[in-house]
Parts: structure tokens; C-alpha cells; sequence
């Protein structure tokens, strides 16, 4: 009988779906409002039939829906992808954040709702929709314009800091702590594992990709794309973190495969059932009364969704160099909340931490504001005309003089190349210290596990834990040298970048070698820091971490040559999986097409 009323519940389930979105798909709305429109219409609170009766079952394929969904979206996100959007994008989706979590909060305390609802509201609200941007851009054939690519770098980074934030909301939810210590540890935590998982998934899973599609066989290389993505969301979740945030890394580590796009080929049908279901399931848990009871905070809610991204995304793409026109395109295309605001606020309700009000609040917002969305990049240009005839002419000048400043500091010719290498030098050494980190990290977590089996075998636990920290160690050696070779060239760059014979004369080849020597120095008495920091409770008395930090540096000083190379050729490999990737998606372009 379960099964029966099973197969009873999907078949509804997809039948009013597909009607729905067949009606949006003809009236041009997105086909996400369709969905959660079908799940009102199925839903316990809309008369007269109860046509769902096992809910459960549906929220449990709804669970996969959000899996399978930040899956597919970290298939869309590559590390070239990240770098090509500079920091415009990163400003305007920190702007954006930033004040709309302000807002969200200050709503929240002005209706009186509580600490931990005001939260959540503004974690919902600062989120745009990709789902429903990408929709709208194609069907106004405005993708590829200067605007639009901000849009997307802009939206690439909100849902890189999304998934960040549903990790945090979790830990804050469960803890009950929101003081700027456990946000910030947090935080840390979350990226320090990120870059680790990218890293060494990189280095990994494409060569095991490589492997499978040797055989040529679709059903093997689903299976293998399934087994790593549940694998490693189980992992994440052992590790206290949603799993959310797994499907969206090892979606992230598969898309610098050569093969990504067989992936996305086979995976897409999977990934519209089950979000399809998803959003159904968020429209089971709306009720319409919540429209006429909370009226006046969803219209203002809406207001300052529209005004608040438009202000916030529009300024920081105008401060950023754009023009005035590019900046309000900017703005009103991103005035939306979506399906992020969803996962959001099905976690604050799964967790018993918000008010069942705040969901339904959510879905009534992303209705109106993508209903709102088209008609609102649409208006950019007619309201920028009308902005530009009102305006001050001083204003106009001041901000004409301020685009061409802006050009005019920015690097030119050969201190252009050396500012580019010195970004490039950086972000290797932030990476290798972030390994590191991890490393010691992971070191922390699994040694009472190593401690508990050690000791069954006659070991005192002293000894355990001093063999597990050496053990941390000898991993780290190789990042920490090269590290410390990438400071030394990083020195000298900043020497030579930094001091100009036409201003220090015959000083200034002593002054760079000064400054060239003595950055690497402290760096070495930093590092050293370092490993005692995160040694801490990790360890045996400091006597012995004396002695084994003697016997670290004097080891890495013997080996040193042959730690460098390992960590060339682990280097090597992560370069040609990134290479390779690049080189082959031309020609699985041209395959496609």
C-alpha cells in the first residue's frame, strides 16, 4: 500500500507540474514559479482536496532536489570562470550582501520577530536568483552584453558566498552563537576546507573521470558522477557542514574534467526531476492566508528587495569604473530573490529556528520580484535617460572626471605584468599555507580516532599524538618550502616594483636587497608560529615540540630538494588538469554543436 500511495503522490505531483509549467512557458514567466505554484495548488492548505498523503516521501526526493541542484550549479563554475570576473563582481556581490543582510535584520527587529528570524530574512534576501536571471536574459537576448557578464560574475560569487552562508546559519543555528569570534572561526574553518577539497579533488577526481570514460560507457560514468557526489556530501556532513556545501564543491572539482560536459549531458535529466520536485515541495508548505496576514511586510519586503540590490549593485558597478548606464542595468537586473532564498528558508524551518511565517514570505517576495524582473531591465534605459536630464550638470562632471581617473591609475606596460605575477605569487602562497592549515586541521580531527585504535595495541597515548602531529608535519613540509621560495621571489618583486632608482639614486639597489632578505626572514619566524599555533591541544608538553620542531627544520633543510620536487610535480599535475581542460572543450564544443 505505501508504495501505491507513493506512486500515487509523484504522479500528481509531476502531472500538475507539467500543466503548470507548460502555462508559464506559454505566458513567458519562469518555469521555477511554476513549480511552486503546482505545489500550492497540490498542498494541504488549498481546498478541497488533501491530494498529497505521504509528504515525507516528497520531502525526502525534495532533499535530492537541493543536492542535485547546487550540484549542476557547481558544474557551471570553474576556476577561470572565478578569475575572469576580477573584483567588480566580488564588490558588487559583498555590497549587495552586506546591505541586504542589514536590511533583513532591521526588518525583522522593526516587526518585532526575533533575533534568529532576522537573521535568516537577511540571508534570504541577499541572495539573487540565477535560475530565474539566466531565463529572463535569454529571452530578452541580452546575454552577451557588457551588463550581462557583470550580472553573471556578480551571481557567481553570491552563490559561492550562498553556500557559505548556509554552512554558517547552520553552525549558528545549531550553537545559538552569532558573536563575531564563532562567525568569524567559522568562516575560517569553511574556507580553509573549500580550498583543500579543491585542491585536492582536482589533483584526483578528473584522473579518475579519465579513467571511466575509457570504457565508453554512459551508465559507467553516471554511476561514477553519482558514487563521488553523494560520497563526498557524506563526508561533508560527517565533517559538521551541510551538504549543500559538498554538492556544490564536487560539482566545482568536476568541472575542470575535460569531460564536463558528458557529465552535464547525463546529469541534466536527473537534475530537472528532482528539482522539479523541490520546488514543488516549497510550494506544499505555502499558505495563501499568509498573503492577507502579512500583506504589509511582504509589500515592504519587496520594496526594499527592489530598491536596496538596485542601489547596492548599481553603486558598486559605477564605483568600480562602469558607466551610468551599464551600473543601473546592473542593478535592475539583479532586484530578485530565488531558489538560494528557498534553501535558506527550508533550513531555518528544518531546524525549528525561524518562525513557519518567514517561508511563505520568501516564495510571496521571489514571485513578485521575478514577475518584476524582465520590466525592470527594460526600464534601466528609459530610467537612466531620465536620471542623466534631471541631474545636476556638476554632478555629471564630477562623475565623468571620476570614470577617467579611475582608467588612468589603473597599471600600464611592464608594471602592469609585474602587479599581475606579484597576485599570481600571492595566491600560491595563500593556497599553500591554507593546505597547511587543513592538513593540521585534519591532523586535530582524526587523532583522538588514531589515539583510541594506538592504545588497543599496548601505545600510550603521549606517543600516539606526538606521531600524529610529526605526521601532520612531513605532509606540510613541501607546502611550507614552497612557500617559502614563492615569499623569496615574492620579496624580490616588491623590492624592485616598490623601489625606483629614480627616486632612492645609488641607494637603491642596497634598500631592495635589504627589503628582499628581510621578508623572507620574518616569514620563516612566522611559519614557525604558525605550526605552534596550530599545534595547540594537539601536543605533548612544549618540550618535546621543541625538539620536534628541531628536528622539522633541521629535516626540511636535508630534503629540502626532494620535498621542492614532490611539490612540482603534484603542482605540474594540478596545472595540466586545468590545462587539459581548457584545451579540450573547444573540441567537445564543435562535438555538441
Amino acid at each position: 500500500m505505501h508504495a501505491i500511495g507513493f506512486v500515487q503522490d509523484l504522479a500528481i505531483v509531476m502531472l500538475i507540474a507539467g500543466v503548470v509549467t507548460l502555462l508559464c512557458h506559454r505566458f513567458k514567466q519562469p518555469v521555477v514559479l511554476g513549480y511552486i505554484l503546482a505545489g500550492v495548488i497540490i498542498g494541504p492548505y488549498t481546498p478541497p482536496f488533501q491530494l498529497i498523503h505521504d509528504k515525507e516521501t516528497i520531502d525526502t526526493l525534495a532533499e535530492l532536489g537541493i543536492i542535485f541542484l547546487l550540484f549542476t550549479l557547481g558544474l557551471e563554475f570553474t576556476l577561470k570562470k572565478l578569475a575572469s570576473v576580477g573584483l567588480t563582481a566580488l564588490f558588487g556581490a559583498l555590497a549587495e550582501i552586506a546591505l541586504m543582510m542589514w536590511a533583513g535584520y532591521s526588518i525583522a527587529m522593526y516587526f518585532g520577530w526575533g533575533v534568529m528570524n532576522g537573521i535568516f530574512l537577511g540571508a534570504m534576501l541577499s541572495v539573487s536568483s540565477t535560475t530565474i536571471i539566466i531565463k529572463v536574459l535569454n529571452d530578452l537576448k541580452m546575454k552577451h552584453e557588457r551588463f550581462a557578464q557583470l550580472i553573471f560574475g556578480i551571481l557567481i560569487f553570491d552563490d559561492i558566498l550562498a553556500i557559505g552562508m548556509i554552512a554558517l546559519l547552520s553552525s549558528i543555528a545549531i550553537s545559538g552563537e552569532v558573536g563575531t569570534a564563532a562567525v568569524l572561526g567559522t568562516l575560517g574553518k569553511l574556507t580553509l576546507f573549500m580550498v583543500a577539497a579543491l585542491v585536492l579533488g582536482i589533483l584526483i577526481v578528473p584522473r579518475l573521470l579519465n579513467y571511466v570514460t575509457r570504457f565508453k560507457s554512459d551508465e559507467m560514468l553516471l554511476i561514477t558522477v553519482l558514487a563521488l557526489c553523494f560520497g563526498f556530501c557524506l563526508i561533508v556532513i560527517k565533517l559538521g557542514y551541510s551538504v549543500a556545501l559538498g554538492a556544490f564543491v564536487i560539482g566545482a572539482i568536476m568541472a575542470e574534467s575535460r569531460h564536463i560536459h558528458a557529465i552535464e549531458r547525463i546529469i541534466d535529466p536527473i537534475r530537472n526531476m528532482f528539482s522539479a520536485i523541490f520546488f514543488v515541495a516549497i510550494g506544499l508548505l505555502f499558505d495563501p492566508r499568509v498573503l492577507l496576514a502579512y500583506a504589509w511586510p511582504i509589500a515592504l519586503i519587496t520594496a526594499v528587495v527592489v530598491f536596496g540590490k538596485l542601489f547596492a549593485c548599481g553603486a558598486a558597478a559605477f564605483i568600480a569604473g562602469n558607466s551610468g548606464r551599464t551600473s543601473m542595468r546592473v542593478g535592475m537586473g539583479l532586484s530578485q530573490i530565488g531558489e538560494f532564498s528557498f534553501i535558506i528558508a527550508a533550513l531555518g524551518q528544518s531546524l525549528k529556528v525561524t518562525g513557519e511565517f518567514l517561508y511563505p514570505i520568501a516564495v510571496a517576495v521571489s514571485a513578485v520580484t521575478s514577475l518584476l524582473t524582465p520590466y525592470l531591465i527594460q526600464w534601466a534605459d528609459p530610467l537612466t535617460r531620465k536620471l542623466s536630464e534631471v541631474m545636476p550638470a556638476r554632478v555629471v562632471y564630477v562623475s565623468q572626471l571620476y570614470s577617467t581617473w579611475l582608467q588612468s591609475i589603473q597599471p600600464q606596460g611592464d608594471r602592469a605584468q609585474k602587479a599581475a605575477i606579484i597576485r599570481r605569487i600571492v595566491l600560491q602562497i595563500i593556497v599553500n599555507l591554507a593546505l597547511v592549515t587543513a592538513i593540521f586541521m585534519g591532523g586535530r580531527y582524526f587523532a583522538p580516532a588514531i589515539t583510541d585504535t594506538l592504545e588497543t595495541w599496548g601505545l600510550p597515548a603521549r606517543l600516539s599524538a606526538l606521531g600524529a602531529w610529526a605526521l601532520a608535519v612531513l605532509l606540510s613540509l613541501p607546502c611550507l618550502l614552497a612557500a617559502y621560495g614563492k615569499l623569496k621571489a615574492l620579496s624580490m618583486a616588491l623590492a624592485e616594483l616598490s623601489v625606483s632608482p629614480a627616486v632612492a639614486g645609488r641607494y637603491a639597489e642596497p634598500v631592495r636587497r635589504i627589503i628582499a632578505e628581510l621578508i623572507p626572514s620574518m616569514t620563516l619566524i612566522g611559519f614557525l608560529l604558525l605550526i605552534v599555533i596550530l599545534s595547540v591541544g594537539f601536543l605533548p608538553p612544549i618540550g618535546q615540540l621543541v625538539l620536534m620542531l628541531s628536528s622539522v627544520v633541521f629535516l626540511g633543510w636535508l630534503l629540502r630538494g626532494r620535498f621542492l620536487k614532490m611539490h612540482a610535480r603534484l603542482q605540474a599535475a594540478l596545472i595540466h588538469t586545468l590545462k587539459e581542460k581548457a584545451d579540450a572543450k573547444p573540441e567537445d564544443e564543435r562535438k555538441e554543436s
